[in-house]
């Protein structure tokens, strides 16, 4: 396991308790109430640590290295039953935003989303979960055809950003994002975006246009990542913590201003310290939520969703 900076105190007493428990082992000493007061200020430390987390720290927590991804919710939920679907049928097939058709219960979806790498070479594979325009054309020519055989479309959001590289802005990275924008708001199946990760910029809002939009507890949401917009207001990255508390960029946040309609309960610790808990949550969700949408007309759905994106940063003196 490893341990953000904060999560210090934690590791400390879970090695203490290891050690403890070790020395039980290896010897004749009873220890097992050292081993109880330690787990009980284990436990007692968590609660404490992760009850009063501060915006940057959701921020470090959604970029946990043991975070699960985009593919393994996927594979989690639908198991084998998903087919995993390639290219925009225009450029080629980018390996950032994954989809396909999976099933949770007898119901079957539309996956699409962005996946981040493991690892050095999957990173650079999966080009750090940031999608090209073909990515979103790719997003896009799925989402039309879950729309031809009437099946509902699930978006997990985890990017930090579209790709910024001059190739991608000279095949219309920008006109692609607007795109799917217009073309979701539209979309005459259910749409239910997740946010599980990061969710910046307009890489996020190319797949994000949804009936329903959930956000997991430790993820965040916003126009421009932390580190980003220190840089630009105070020419450094040093003030990335003032500049999370700013842009109310958390569940909560998002939650009060009305840009989101779900928090999604993560286990204590957040989504890799339970990841089977985590993926049943989420399905569950996503279940329910499908479950309130399906008998609309696609007119009603429609009509709803231009609603609800028409009255958001309306403020009323």
């Amino acid at each position: 396991m490893e341990y953000l900076e904060f999560e210090l105190p934690i590791k400390e007493l879970q090695e203490q308790y290891e050690k403890a428990c070790q020395i039980g082992e290896d010897s004749d000493v009873d220890v097992t109430n050292t081993c109880k007061q330690i787990e009980k200020k284990l436990k007692e430390t968590k609660k404490e640590i992760y009850k009063n987390l501060t915006p940057w720290q959701r921020v470090q927590l959604s970029r946990h290295p043991n975070r699960p991804y985009t593919m393994d919710y996927i594979k989690a939920i639908c198991g084998d039953s998903f087919l995993e679907l390639h290219g925009d049928r225009n450029f080629k097939d980018d390996k950032a935003m994954v989809g396909g058709l999976g099933k949770i219960g007898d119901q079957s979806y539309m996956f699409v989303g962005q996946q981040k790498g493991y690892n050095t070479k999957t990173r650079q594979y999966r080009n750090f979960g940031m999608a090209n325009p073909e990515g979103y054309r790719k997003a896009l020519r799925l989402m039309k055809s879950a729309e031809k055989f009437g099946v509902p479309v699930v978006c997990l959001i985890d990017t930090p950003g579209a790709f910024p590289g001059l190739e991608a802005e000279e095949r219309g990275q920008g006109e692609a994002i607007a795109r799917n924008i217009l073309e979701m708001t539209r979309l005459k199946v259910p749409i239910i975006v997740v946010i599980i990760g990061e969710g910046a910029s307009g890489g996020a809002l190319g797949i994000g246009v949804g009936d329903r939009v959930l956000m997991l507890e430790n993820t965040w949401y916003s126009v421009i990542s932390p580190e980003s917009c220190s840089s630009i207001l105070w020419r450094s990255w040093e003030f990335k913590e003032v500049a999370a508390e700013a842009l109310k960029l958390t569940a909560t946040d998002m939650k009060k201003q009305k840009l989101i309609d779900v928090i999604v309960k993560e286990p204590l610790g957040g989504a890799h310290t339970n990841r089977e808990d985590t993926f049943k949550t989420v399905a569950t969700a996503i279940d329910k939520e499908y479950k309130a949408l399906k008998d609309l007309s696609p007119k009603d759905l429609v009509e709803q969703r231009m609603d609800k994106y028409s009255e958001m940063g309306v403020f009323k003196g």
